[in-house]
């Protein structure tokens, strides 16, 4: 079944599909925040960053966020704001509320980094966040501070033994200390995030191959990955939502993949604009272009 089907035939197809199921898997993009609210170019972007705007131009939080800020100041300003604007301003929206009542017990996928299932009260340990999450630091070029040693003046001399553990931290009293003291675009000097010893801190996203998989990530991975072997037994409903061609190969082409190999598996897609399958003649495939609050309202 897809799209072609009448908006009625589907939902009696999900409904169906969610009564069979004996595990249920969520894969999650940023369509699913934006369908809930979480909107990087609408009214409350405008006010939180009026003076971004009016100092550089920027359009949407999305291209902001890879702006080159002259200084690392006004660098660490924009994304103190960026941080508590996706992860620390809004709690848990009102659709993840509605996703945790619906489906409880499901695994979670995503690649958001904004941590709203956790927010809505999934549990934790049934939720692999691919990219990272807005509300830690790690070190920027990657490692841990154990065992550093580096040349004087040379953050960035770091070399490190193998077989280390990779470590990130919260970021949230920072954010705290420091929105209070943004000035012109800027941050105090002092209020630049380090590691203990005052190495460059990052954000804790997947932008490049400094990422840092660290024990919970790889914790959860393998959670996930134990999730699918046992639920590929049975009937395995997959739930994708607001998924398009940005990271496809994360979460969108293997769960085509599954719902090809495995013979009791049911893939719904949830997406506006790229509702079309990879892989063709999936057996067990429903597509919705329509208002995901819509649609799960009606089961």
């Amino acid at each position: 079944m897809t799209s072609t089907a009448s908006y009625s035939e589907r939902i009696e197809a999900l409904r169906q599909a969610i009564k069979e199921a004996d595990h249920i898997i969520i894969g999650a993009g940023s369509g699913l925040s934006t369908a809930a609210g979480l909107d990087y170019a609408g009214e409350d972007f405008r006010h939180v960053f009026a003076a971004d705007i009016e100092k550089y131009s920027h359009t949407d939080l999305y291209s902001a966020g890879f702006y080159r800020y002259p200084t690392t100041e006004e660098y660490w300003a924009h994304w103190a704001k960026h941080i508590w604007f996706c992860r620390y301003r809004t709690g848990a929206l009102p659709l993840y509320r509605q996703l945790q009542r619906l489906f409880p017990e499901a695994f979670i996928v995503t690649t958001n980094v904004d941590a709203q299932f956790e927010l809505a009260g999934f549990n934790k340990d049934n939720i692999f966040a691919t990219q990272g999450d807005y509300s830690r630091f790690q070190p920027a070029e990657g490692r841990d501070r154990m065992g550093a040693t580096f040349k004087k003046g040379d953050r960035m001399g770091a070399t490190f033994k193998k077989g280390e553990p990779k470590m990130t931290w919260s970021n949230r009293r920072w954010v705290e200390q420091v929105l209070p003291l943004i000035d012109d675009c800027r941050i105090p000097t002092n209020m630049i995030p380090l590691t203990e010893d005052g190495r460059p801190a990052a954000l804790h996203l997947r932008v490049d191959d400094t990422f840092v998989e660290d024990d919970h990530w790889h914790r959860q991975a393998k959670r996930y990955t134990d999730f699918v072997q046992e639920a590929s037994q049975g009937n395995l409903l997959l739930l994708e939502f607001g998924i398009g061609y940005n990271t496809p190969g994360i979460i969108r082409l293997p769960f085509e993949q599954m719902a090809q190999r495995f013979p009791n598996t049911t893939l719904v897609r949830f997406n506006r604009d790229n509702p079309e399958p990879y892989l063709q003649d999936l057996p067990r495939f429903i597509t919705f272009t329509e208002d995901i609050p819509e649609i799960l309202n009606q089961l």
